[in-house]
């Protein structure tokens, strides 16, 4: 469905759109579709960095705490993090691509029969009732087995979140219904899978939406065939243009030159798994410089810093601010693209305000 847009269009509506007037949490995690997690906390967590721009009065911490009140779940979507639990019947039950050997079974049933008798537990209760040892994890170091199990188990469909004390998981049991397996229904599932990631990330160049649908393998894997049938009936439905050799895609029910899509005069300084700066591919697209975390980066060849926040304002990425705290107070270090900040109060009004929004979140006034 070809449509006329500029760059700049798609800019703005790509920055308003996600970055809507701030709401309650529940209807911003609703609106969001998703929200990605991260363990690093730099001033905090990623999550509560994407919250506190879209939720009303945010706290650091907000989601941990709510969690346990609030339709949401800790799960795999194109990555992990935060989702409402209704999304859940469209990747459960999870057919994993991993078979776990028999004793790994035998032992994943203990750890789950374990977790039915006592309702809820801790990895470390599981550890110390078990001992399995360490196993080696994805980043190449060790963990504990009992915690890899947990792991394990959870991605399959057979525990949940239930709650974190102190940012660790606690797993309960659940039972996910058993789901429609017919085609018909594996391709409605597939077909809306893609429109929460389209929804989330739009728009999109045609690499990044081709990228999110193979993400899409890692919650939900055994949808793969039918993903890919979806993604190009998506190509078909969706609204496009094409702009410099780049197809371009978004909601077909939403305009991108619309005057609703209205930038602010608010500077923000947003995570590195923002919805305005994860797809790195449309980040360069838009504002011309290429942004990287450099968190897993040898300090000496970081160019930005250790968990470096882009710096948004009036519709431009600008530079980065690296933030931190020391003794309750404040610390920040500014980069900018042009090599300087820009002069003049506005901007000078803009950052500091973002600073005493970023002391309120962070519970340092």
């Amino acid at each position: 469905m070809p449509t006329e847009s500029s760059l700049e269009d798609l800019r703005r509506y790509a920055v308003a759109r996600t970055l809507f007037t701030p709401t309650t949490l529940p209807a911003a995690i609703r609106r969001l579709g998703f929200v990605q997690a991260d363990p690093i906390r730099a001033p905090a967590r990623a999550q509560d960095l994407t919250l506190r721009h879209r939720v009303k009065d945010y706290r650091a911490g907000d989601l941990e705490r709510r969690y346990v009140r609030l339709a949401i779940d800790e799960d795999c979507l194109v990555n992990y993090g935060f989702l409402p639990s209704e999304h859940l019947a469209l990747m459960h039950p999870r057919q994993a691509k991993k078979v776990w050997d028999s004793e790994t079974q035998r032992q994943a049933a203990d750890v789950l029969a374990f977790v039915h008798e006592r309702g809820a537990v801790h990895p470390r209760e599981v550890d110390q009732h078990f001992a399995h040892g360490r196993v080696k994890n994805y980043w190449g170091g060790s963990s504990n087995a009992s915690t890899h199990l947990l792991d394990g188990l959870h991605y399959r469909g057979l525990l949940r979140v239930q709650r974190r004390d102190s940012g660790t998981r606690v797993y309960e049991a659940v039972t996910h219904p058993a789901a429609d397996d017919s085609p018909a229904a594996s391709a409605q599932r597939a077909a809306a899978l893609i429109d929460l990631v389209v929804r989330k990330y739009a728009p999109l160049p045609a690499a990044s939406l081709t990228y999110l649908v193979r993400l899409l393998g890692y919650g939900a894997p055994h949808l793969a065939e039918q993903t890919q049938a979806a993604l190009r009936l998506a190509r078909e439905h969706l609204a496009s243009c094409r702009i410099d050799g780049t197809t371009w895609y978004w909601p077909a029910d939403e305009n991108p030159r619309s005057r609703r899509y209205a930038i602010d005069d608010r500077l923000r300084l947003l995570t590195p798994f923002d919805p305005v700066v994860w797809d790195r591919c449309r980040f360069t697209l838009f504002w011309d410089w290429t942004y990287k975390f450099e968190a897993y980066t040898p300090p000496a060849r970081r160019q930005f810093g250790y968990y470096a926040l882009p710096m948004l304002w009036r519709g431009q990425v600008i530079g980065w601010a690296n933030v931190s705290t020391r003794e309750g107070r404040l610390e920040a270090a500014f980069g900018y693209v042009a090599g300087a900040a820009p002069k003049g109060a506005a901007f000078r009004s803009a950052l500091d305000e973002e600073l005493q929004r970023m002391e309120q979140f962070l519970g340092l006034c």
